[in-house]
Order: structure tokens, then C-alpha cells, then sequence
């Protein structure tokens, strides 16, 4: 028994060997296409091996035994790929390209191979639903750039790399709103944040239309990261998206490949690091050497093109029109040119052609506090002297002084201290061109290349000077300025009104969507500061290679900047004279008198008043306090001492509220945005009191933990946001005081950081990052008019101290002279 069992264990497996061998006879040897080279993991000694990977298992035999690697360390240059068989670096082919130990990302028609998007959404919403509204939350690639969301979802764009050795990863973005908050962090394979300084994770503001680049080093290993928007939007403005391109990641070691050109650039020579745009009118395909010339009486083609389109019939789209330079004779004349680069045909049926030029016509006048000099330009009058711009220029009267500023009403060439230029989000066509021109009695927006184009035109002050008779005044008005202006737009149009403080960042003051109806409006500074106004005009946001609105216009008819200290003077105004005898030397007024116009001299407002700085000289610059209320020493503001007097017939009623005067503090709450995210109205409330510091009072960021629970403040502080009003009915007016600048920021910094269990600052500094005072803070954003109250716009500004009013004002005549 045991020897039959032992046979039939024999027999099976010699059959199994024959099979084995006849299997074995039966497969192809491998070939080069069969497999591919990859290396192993660094050992301690940092050695690896060169291993080969069969494309498919078991279909062939013989793979080449594994080989002693490079060095871990070891790298190609730009332009090179390792090619594994040889283990040396071979130049990259024409029409492809290699950074060598780098990787690039430029093209977003699609997300590319590795990269995630992922939404998350607080939940301590109200109803428990959040995660449901954030499902459409998501980076979306638009071609050139990736754009992020624009709600209050936490969208996290991933991306995860294993270097060999340190690296580095850089990319462009645009980051123009801060109603969004933007971070850039990373992450080992652990999930354990990697350490980074705070300016390498919060990045900076971008002006409209503006890249800029960010680099951030990296360490050997695993590194996953994360790009993370997110905000908190009380109000229905639709927030401006951060827009991402450009991502490079150095420190790979080595590539196995060079990566093609894609579809409209192309890399002429071998070993070329990157790969260039074909020029206007050609056209390349994937991977191309050289680009191939389209035919240019029938089609055309715009820089970087992957295809030629049919060039088509002209239109009124295809021209403009603009005023000429005034002449020797003092004329000028419209005419009308081609937008370039000219893409469609004359001559064909249904075309357009170039409409004829304009008469000649007379030049507008000067501008107030310029004069003609016979040149047929126009020259700013000289110090000490004004013009009405139509006169020659005079020498102020006694016992007056020139008003400063510029006021600019005649557009027949721009004025020297404002420029004009054209930006896109997605191309570089418009960079040559005039964002806005001339017209006569208005400026206006220019053609531009595309209908989603940015058309800028800026104004620089480089300070302000105050009349001599009001620079002791403590808390003035530093300038003004007031523009009036109309948009006529078929699509969803926006014009921006944006102001940059000592060039520290651009922020938007206002904006305005679609058609507006002439208008005026006034931005009031009370800071000394150098300062750039920018509008910046968008037919729409949506990109498109056809015009559809170029006949959305957006026109100003007026820019007027008062006590600009470079300006020029159209008028004069009355000084207080010192009183010395037979004196003409103008001196400042002390706070709270006016200039007497019979005698020239200051006097002091009546009891009760308080001075209105920028109205003209005499008594009715003093302004009578409201009912129950009087003036402080200054006559700057009006304020209840808590003592009524009323008086009616015979009989006088006295009322003292002093028991009323202290400050009642309530807050309201929780209370919840369309997306859950919880925040609290805090009340401060007194019904009189003493001589307060202004109608804004500013606060921090209100925490109340108890003494013995500072986590919980911590809590509070990742959570809640809390907003503040102050009501004093002294004032006879309920003032809404939103802490949206920083503050705000801030907060959404500290419920983003969410991946170490909320560990945030103290309670006592979560109103102030690290690093930085309280005095620093931007400051709060005041509406006085209560229809901006839903906005909650952005409109924090650098600097200590400054605040700014917000005027709008319908035009007292909404139609006047256009020239045509």
C-alpha cells in the first residue's frame, strides 16, 4: 500500500515537470517593448537597483536580471530625461521638453492625472445639511488656469509627490478677493502638517488682473499638497474666484520622459526645457517641432492656437472710434480704426466697412486750473495762480489762497498723471492696448482684444494738503474724490472702483453690475497718504474667442480730487489773515472756528455748533448740535450729557438720565449663513454719556470664556464670528458696525486651520496674528448708507487710523452733450 501510494506521488509530479517544461518551450523570450525599468526604494546606504517590470505577467520569459542603480541623488539637467536602459541622461526630442527634476503643470482642459478635488463643510450647521450644498463645490480647469469655488465650502485642491531629494514647489495665482480666504499648506504621509512660517500658507492679495508667484521648499519624501479656499459670505455679492496655474515641483531626482509640447506650442531644437507659443496665424499640433502657417486670406489663427479658424465677415464689433490729438489749429476729429489684430474680411458678402473720419471740429476748453498757451495744448497753471481752464490764468486776491486738486471734465487727451492699459486673466493679446479713451466731453472704455478683458485706468495722488486756514483741524477731511459716470451693458458687465493706499495692495472700494444710469460718487479720505484710484471695466467674466458686447460701454465724464497737493487751482478761497498789522500771510484756524469773511480772521462757532471743514468760509460752516445734544470744546461732534430740557408754555421740564449713562453690552445668537457657519451680533447700548471719540467705536473680536475655560474660548474662536453694533440713541441714529477687515480674515484663518483639533491662539489674541500689533490691523468698513449694509464687500485698507466715507448720489442731470 505505501509503495503504490508512493508511485503515484512519483508520476504526478514528473507530469507536473513535463508540463512544466513543455509550458516553459512554449513562451516567446522577452523583448524591450515586453518590459520597463523602475528602481527600487533607497537603501541606508542610499544604493537602489534597476529592477525590470513586465508589461504583462507571465506572457514572456527572460527578463534581464536586476543591475546596481544610480546614486539616489542623481539628476538630469533641464532639458534631459535618464533613459533607464543606459542609465544616462539623453537629451528630450524636438517637440518635448524636461525640467529635468522637475515636473510642470500648464494645462488645465482637464484636471490632470494625480490631482484631487475635495469639498468639506462645517458641521455645526442648524439643520445638519451642509455636506449636502457643498457636493457642486469643486476646482474647476478652465484651459489656461484652474478657478476655485466662490462659496463658503472648504475646497481643497491635492496634489501628493515623492522626492528624492529637498526640492521646491512654485505656482502663479491670482487672489483678488479676500471675502474668499486662500491657503497653501502641506502635509507628510503621516497627515502631519510639515512645518511653514505663516506667510508661506496665507497668501497675499493680488491686484485685479495680477499674478503672482509663490515658492515654497520641500522636504525629501512624501509631500502632499493642499491648495484650500473657503469664506464666510453674509451678503449676496458674488466673490471674485482665486485662479491657479502654473504648478512646478522640483526635487523629483529624475525623469524617465520627456513630456510633449501640447497642442499650439511647440520646441524647435532638442534638449529644450520648455516649449514655446506659436506666433499670430499658425497653428501647431501634440507634440510639434514648428508650427504650420495657416492661410491667412481665409483663416486666422491667435498666438498659441492649436487650429485655424475662418476668418469672418466684418461687423460694427470689428472697429471703434476715437478722438485725434488737438492740432496746430486747435482741432480735432473722430476717427475710426480697425481693432487689431484685424480678424475678419472686407469685401465678402454682408461686410462692414470702415466708416469714413468725423469733421473737424474745435477743441473742448482746458480743464479748470489749466491754460492755452497758444500751442494748442493746454499747460497747468503756475503756483499762486488759477484758471476756469477757458481764461488765462490770475494771481489769487488778497486774504485768499488756491484751491488744490485736479478736476478734469474735457477729455480731449488723457492727463499726465493717469494712465490706461488692458489685461486678460487667460492671454497676453491686449497687453499693448489702451484700456480706456478719450471722447470729447468723457473717457471711455476702450475695445479691448476679447469681451472678458479687464480695461484699467488709474489716477495717482501722491498726497494731500489741506487749506491753510483748516490744517490744525484735528480729524478732517484730507480730500475727496468724485466721479460721474454711466454703464450701458447687454450682458453681466462690472465696473470696478478700487483705491491702493502707499502701494501696499489694491482693494475694491465699490462696483457696480450691468447697466447704471449717470451717476455721481464721492470717496472721502481722511488720511494724508499717497493713494492710486483704479476703475477697471469687464463686459463679462465668461472667456469666449467671438464678441458679442462690444458696445458695453462703460463712460466717465468727470474726475474731480480735492486738496490733491501736486494738483492745480480753478478758484481761490477766503484765508484767515494773522493779526498783526498790515499782515497778508494766510494761517491755519484753531479746531473748531471758522473764517470770518468781513474781517478775515477765525472765530469761534457759537455754543452748541460744530464745524463742517469743507464748506465755504463764514458762520453757515457751523452746523447746529440736534435736539438734547451739545458740542464738545472742539465743535467737532455733538454728544447728550444725559441732561434733557424741554420747554413748553410756562413750564420748563428738566430730565437727568446720568443713572443712564454707562454702556449695556447684549449679544443675540447663535445665528447661521445659507451654509451653516454659525456667528453672533454683539449690541453695545447706551442711551447717553459723555464725549465719545467718534460716531464708529472700534472693537476687537468679542470672547467671553469663563475664567477657568480657556479651551472653550479656543472654541469660540475656530467657530464664531462675531459682529458688533453700537446704538446710542444720543445720536439719534442706530449705527451698524460690521468687522469685516481683518478681523474677519482672521477669523476664517482660524476655521480653516482645522487639521489640529481647532488649537488656535489665546482667546486674548485671536483678534491679532502673531507678529503683528493691534494698531496694524486694517480697519473696519463703516457703510453710511443703510442700502450698502447687505454687501459686506471687502474694502479693508492698510494703515493706522484711516477710515473712509462712501457718498452716492444720482446725477442732477442725467443727459448732457455726448460727442460723437
Amino acid at each position: 500500500m505505501r509503495s503504490s501510494a508512493w508511485f503515484v506521488a512519483s508520476c504526478a509530479l514528473i507530469l507536473c515537470t513535463l508540463r512544466m517544461i513543455g509550458g516553459a518551450k512554449g513562451q516567446r523570450q522577452c523583448s524591450e517593448t515586453d518590459y520597463y525599468y523602475e528602481y527600487t526604494e533607497c537603501d541606508s546606504t542610499g544604493s537602489r537597483w534597476r529592477v525590470a517590470i513586465p508589461q504583462k505577467t507571465g506572457a514572456c520569459t527572460g527578463l534581464p536580471d536586476p543591475v546596481r542603480g544610480t546614486e539616489c541623488t542623481f539628476s538630469c539637467e533641464a532639458g534631459e530625461f535618464l533613459e533607464m536602459s543606459a542609465q544616462e541622461c539623453t537629451q528630450c526630442a524636438a517637440g518635448s521638453y524636461s525640467l529635468g527634476s522637475g515636473i510642470r503643470f500648464d494645462q488645465w482642459d482637464s484636471m490632470p492625472a494625480g490631482f484631487s478635488s475635495l469639498a468639506t463643510s462645517l458641521e455645526n450647521g442648524p439643520r445638519g445639511d451642509d455636506r449636502l450644498t457643498c457636493n457642486s463645490s469643486s476646482w474647476v480647469p478652465q484651459g489656461n488656469y484652474l478657478e476655485s469655488n466662490r462659496d463658503e465650502c472648504t475646497v481643497s485642491l491635492i496634489y501628493a509627490v515623492h522626492l528624492k531629494k529637498q526640492g521646491s514647489v512654485s505656482f502663479d495665482y491670482q487672489y483678488p478677493d479676500n471675502n474668499l480666504l486662500f491657503e497653501f499648506f502641506i502635509q507628510n504621509d503621516q497627515c502631519q502638517e510639515m512645518d511653514q512660517s505663516t506667510d508661506t500658507k496665507w497668501l497675499k492679495l493680488t491686484n485685479h488682473g495680477e499674478w503672482a508667484t509663490h515658492t515654497v521648499n520641500l522636504k525629501s519624501g512624501t509631500n502632499i499638497l493642499y491648495w484650500r479656499t473657503g469664506g464666510v459670505l453674509m451678503g449676496t455679492k458674488v466673490v471674485k474666484p482665486v485662479l491657479l496655474k502654473n504648478v512646478q515641483i522640483e526635487g523629483v531626482a529624475y525623469t524617465s520622459e520627456c513630456f510633449p509640447c501640447k497642442p499650439g506650442m511647440f520646441s524647435r531644437v532638442p534638449g529644450s526645457s520648455t516649449c514655446e507659443p506659436c506666433p499670430r496665424d499658425t497653428y501647431s499640433g501634440h507634440g510639434a517641432s514648428s508650427c504650420t502657417p495657416c492661410n491667412t486670406s481665409t483663416q486666422y489663427a491667435a498666438e498659441g492656437s492649436a487650429v485655424c479658424k475662418d476668418r469672418p465677415p466684418c461687423s460694427k464689433k470689428d472697429y471703434f472710434q476715437f478722438h485725434t490729438a488737438c492740432d496746430h489749429e486747435g482741432k480735432t476729429q473722430v476717427i475710426y480704426r480697425w481693432i487689431e489684430p484685424k480678424i475678419c474680411l472686407e469685401g465678402v458678402t454682408g461686410a462692414e466697412t470702415l466708416p469714413p473720419s468725423g469733421e473737424r471740429e474745435p477743441c473742448p476748453p482746458c480743464n479748470p486750473g489749466f491754460y492755452n498757451n497758444d500751442t494748442a495744448t493746454c499747460s497747468p497753471c503756475p503756483p499762486g495762480t488759477y484758471s476756469d481752464g477757458m481764461k488765462p490764468c490770475k494771481q489769487c486776491p488778497a486774504s485768499t489762497e488756491p484751491t488744490l486738486g485736479y478736476e478734469y471734465k474735457w477729455w480731449n487727451i488723457l492727463p499726465s498723471n493717469m494712465k490706461t492699459s488692458c489685461f486678460n486673466v487667460g492671454n497676453s493679446k491686449c497687453d499693448s492696448m489702451n484700456g480706456w479713451e478719450v471722447a470729447g466731453d468723457h473717457i471711455q472704455s476702450g475695445a479691448g482684444s476679447s469681451d472678458n478683458d479687464y480695461l484699467i485706468l488709474n489716477i495717482h495722488v501722491p498726497g494731500f494738503k489741506l487749506p491753510t486756514s483748516m490744517s490744525s483741524h484735528s480729524g478732517a477731511e484730507f480730500g475727496r474724490i468724485t466721479f460721474e459716470f454711466e454703464t450701458v451693458c447687454t450682458a453681466d458687465c462690472e465696473l470696478y472702483f478700487m483705491m491702493d493706499v502707499n502701494r501696499k495692495s489694491t482693494t475694491v472700494v465699490e462696483s457696480w453690475e450691468r447697466s447704471k444710469t449717470r451717476q455721481t460718487y464721492t470717496h472721502i479720505m481722511t488720511k494724508n497718504a499717497s493713494v492710486s484710484y483704479t476703475w477697471a471695466f469687464q463686459r463679462t467674466n465668461q472667456p469666449s474667442d467671438i464678441r458679442r458686447y462690444i458696445n458695453d460701454v462703460a463712460r466717465i465724464y468727470s474726475i474731480m480730487v480735492s486738496n490733491a497737493v501736486d494738483g492745480v487751482s480753478s478758484g481761490c478761497r477766503a484765508c484767515a489773515l494773522s493779526t498783526q498789522p498790515s499782515s497778508s500771510t494766510c494761517v491755519p484756524c484753531p479746531p473748531g472756528h471758522y473764517i470770518e469773511t468781513r474781517t478775515s480772521q477765525c472765530t469761534e462757532c457759537p455754543p452748541n455748533t460744530y464745524l463742517v471743514s469743507h464748506t465755504t468760509p463764514g458762520p453757515d460752516a457751523c452746523k447746529p448740535c440736534g435736539p438734547g445734544s451739545k458740542s464738545d470744546k472742539d465743535h467737532t461732534r455733538c454728544y447728550s450729557d444725559c441732561h434733557f430740557t424741554h420747554t413748553e408754555g410756562n413750564t420748563t421740564l428738566t430730565y437727568d438720565f446720568s443713572l443712564l449713562g454707562s454702556v449695556g453690552s447684549l449679544m443675540n445668537g447663535p445665528s447661521f449663513t445659507s451654509k451653516g457657519t454659525k456667528y453672533f451680533h454683539h449690541f453695545n447700548i447706551s442711551l447717553c454719556g459723555g464725549q465719545i471719540n467718534g460716531t464708529w467705536a472700534r472693537h476687537s473680536l468679542a470672547l467671553y470664556p469663563p475664567p477657568d475655560s480657556q479651551r472653550k474660548a479656543k472654541g469660540q474662536c475656530c467657530q464664531d464670528l462675531h459682529l458688533s453694533v453700537n446704538s446710542r440713541p444720543s445720536q439719534w441714529a442706530g449705527n451698524l458696525h460690521i468687522l469685516q477687515g481683518r478681523l474677519e480674515y482672521k477669523y476664517c484663518r482660524l476655521v480653516m486651520s482645522a487639521n489640529k483639533e481647532c488649537e488656535m491662539p489665546g482667546a486674548d489674541s485671536c483678534a491679532v496674528m502673531e507678529g503683528e500689533d493691534e494698531g496694524d490691523m486694517e480697519d473696519e468698513v463703516v457703510y453710511t448708507k443703510p442700502s450698502l449694509l447687505g454687501k459686506l464687500k471687502a474694502l479693508a485698507s492698510k494703515g493706522n487710523g484711516e477710515k473712509y466715507e462712501n457718498v452716492q448720489l444720482n446725477s442732477s442731470h442725467s443727459k448732457a452733450l455726448v460727442w460723437s
